[in-house]
Order: structure tokens, then sequence, then C-alpha cells
């Protein structure tokens, strides 16, 4: 039933999340088009999130893309492509964040982004964005590194390749945020406005206030298609290995490659529409599976507990060294720290949204409701639960 649920939780995120790629891609048109220098901003994006057409087509165009790569499969669809995306990412940004850092007043960014406040150490809401950020960004608990691990060598040094993964992952966070915040403070006409776009959310900074500051500068429009090209190659990154966990699942239950890419991609596209046509269906389903990854991330650590960490270790891990060390910490961190994080961040999630939400946070129809989010997700426990035993028997009479 575990895997049932962080199956269901990643795939869920897949519907949704290609409409964010959507965005990010007709931003990217809208800006080697010069478009994005002659219009409302803010009255735009509220547009363009309003209407039908355009999200779905975007959204369908995602879907295709992230379809075809994985259509191909890991070796000539995934590897091949990440070898041409991620490099293109990281060479985008570096361009995006040497530019950001030559503007005029960028330093007052760049202060703000570095600037260690030791005060903030005792504030628990600042570990647990970092604690989400980094599950989210490192897709820690989402079963995607699980699923491609399945094409890893013997050879393969795990901890290191985890290790790897994480700086991998931060050197891009601090490159994108001083390709943001920099320019962010340098275009702003004040600091108080600086921190205001800060706070604009996600979805507000990208498509609303990013733009508005880029045409400020000179080559603003290039420096957007840059932006936004950046954007979407990362976003497609992460479709293309929903997509692939969502097919890999299929294939455990029979399918081929192939009809397993067709039925998730058209079942991706139909269930999806929805968030792209209502940005309030977008926030609900993002806000329920973005903290099912919470969920998520505690099967694996209750899974690593209950078959003991030396087990794990020994009979997955494999280290050639290191190895009393290695198996103190994951002690400290499976017995300890994990459970104590998931406990402390549960609790402040119910906690803050009912402080937000006194009135309606019961109500399974709200956007931001407690109530919705776990009626959701005892739906999906209760199908595992019900129909686990069939699941497990379907995949290991296809394996025979």
């Amino acid at each position: 039933m575990d895997g049932w649920f962080v199956g269901f939780c990643t795939t869920a995120i897949l519907f949704y999340y290609s409409v964010v790629c959507g965005w990010s891609l007709k931003y990217f048109v809208l800006s080697i088009s010069g478009q994005i220098t002659n219009i409302d901003h803010t009255a735009y994006w509220q547009s363009y999130t309003a209407s039908i057409y355009q999200p779905v087509l975007y959204h369908l165009v995602s879907i295709i893309v992230g379809g075809y790569i994985i259509y191909h499969g890991v070796i000539k669809g995934v590897e091949k492509y990440c070898k041409i995306m991620i490099p293109a990412l990281f060479t985008l940004l570096i361009i995006a964040a040497i530019k950001a850092l030559t503007l005029t007043g960028s330093e007052i960014g760049r202060n703000y982004f570095f600037e260690l406040d030791l005060s903030t150490l005792f504030n628990a809401k600042i570990w647990l964005d970092g604690l989400s950020q980094s599950a989210w960004s490192t897709g820690a608990g989402w079963g995607l590194i699980l699923t491609y691990s399945i094409y890893a060598r013997k050879d393969d040094n795990i901890i290191s390749n985890s290790f790897i993964t994480g700086i991998g992952n931060n050197m891009a966070s601090i490159i994108a945020g001083l390709a943001i915040i920099p320019t962010v403070f340098a275009l702003s006409s004040n600091i108080p406005s600086a921190y205001e776009a800060l706070d604009s959310g996600n979805q507000g900074l990208a498509f609303i206030i990013i733009p508005q500051l880029f045409i400020k500068m000179n080559g603003g429009t290039v420096f957007s298609g840059v932006f936004f090209l950046a954007l979407f190659i990362a976003a497609i990154s992460s479709l293309i290995s929903m997509i692939e966990l969502a097919v890999r699942i299929m294939i455990d239950f029979g399918f081929s490659r192939k009809n397993a890419t067709l039925i998730i991609c058209i079942s991706a596209f139909f269930i999806g529409m929805p968030s792209a046509i209502s940005i309030d269906i977008f926030n609900n389903q993002d806000w329920v599976w973005g903290l099912g990854l919470m969920l998520s991330g505690a099967f694996f650590t209750f899974a690593v507990i209950k078959i003991k960490t030396d087990t794990f270790i020994d009979d997955w891990l494999k280290p050639s060294r290191y190895v009393i060390i290695y198996k103190a910490i994951f002690k400290i961190l499976f017995y300890i720290c994990l459970p104590i994080e998931f406990v402390i961040m549960l609790g402040w999630w119910l906690w803050q949204s009912i402080q937000w939400n006194p009135s309606s946070w019961w109500n399974p129809l709200s956007i931001y409701g407690v109530g919705g989010v776990l009626l959701q997700w005892i739906i999906i426990l209760l199908i595992g639960l019900i129909f686990n035993h069939k699941f497990v028997f379907m995949i290991k009479k296809n394996r025979n």
C-alpha cells in the first residue's frame, strides 16, 4: 500500500506539472516573439490562466515532448536528452546569473541572498521551508530515483551518486537564485517593492514580476527568453522522470513501454485538463499532492526502519568502505531525525493550515483546506488497501 501511495502521488503531480511546463513554454514563445514587451503582465497572466484553448494546447505540447523522450526508453530517451538538457540548463542559468550580477543595484540582492542572520536558525519555519524545498527539488520521497535505480549498474556507487545529486541540485538552486534575486532588487523601484515581489509567490514572481523587470533592461527580451527557456528545460526534465515512473509501473503490470507511454500520456492530458483550465483546481492539486510527498517520504523512512538500517546498507547500498560510519549515521537519521522531522512538519502544517483558514480548514472543497487534503489522501490509501493484494499478484504473475 505504501508503494501504491508513492506511485499515485507522483503520478498525480505529473497530471498538473505538465501545465507548469506549458506556462514556461508559452512565456518563452512570448519572449522570442517580442510580445512580452507589449502587454500588461498582470492582466495577461490572469487572462491566460482563465482561458481554455492556450493553456490546454501548451499542456498537450509539454506532454508530447515528455512522452516522446520516454517512448524511446531510458538509454535512447532519458539519458540521451538529459546529456543535452542538463548542460543547456546550467549554461542558461549561468548566463542569466552573470547578467543579473552586472546590473546596477544588484549588489543589494546579492547581499540579501547571502546574508547570514543567525537569529533565523531558531525559526522553525525556516527549517521546515528548507526541508520542503530540498525534498521537492532533489526528488526525495517521490519514487523517481527508485525508478531510475532499476537501470543502474551493479557497480554504481549509490551513496556517491546520492551525494552528487544533492550537490548538483544545490548548485543549480544557488545559480538560479543569483539569476533572480539580484535582478529583482536591481530593477525594482525601491527595496520595499523588491521584498513585495519576492513575497508574490512562485506564479506571481515567475510570470508577472520577472517579465515586468526584464523589459526594463537592455536586451530584456533576449534575457527573458533565456530565463523562460531555462525554466522550461528544468520543468521538462522533471516531467520526464514523472512520466517514466508511471510508465514503469504499467510495464510491471505487463504493458509494453510504447503502449504504457501512450496510455499514461493520454491519461495525463485528460486528467490534467482541469488544472490547465482552472487555476483554483491547479492550486488545490499542487497543495494536496505537494504535501503528499511528505507522507511518501515517511513511507520510505518506515520501509528502511522495518528492514533495519544495517540490513539496508549491507544488502542495498553495499559501500566498499566506511561501513561502520555509514551505519552509525543511518541509525541517527532513520531512527531519530527523519521520524522527528515528519512529525514536526505534519504538526506544523496542520497548525498553520488551521490558522490560515480558521473557519473553513475542514471544508473538503476549500482550495487550501486540511479537509480536502485528508479526504483525497484517504481515498487513495483506501483504494490501495482494498486492491493491494490484487496489484501485487498481477505484478508477480507478470514477472514470472
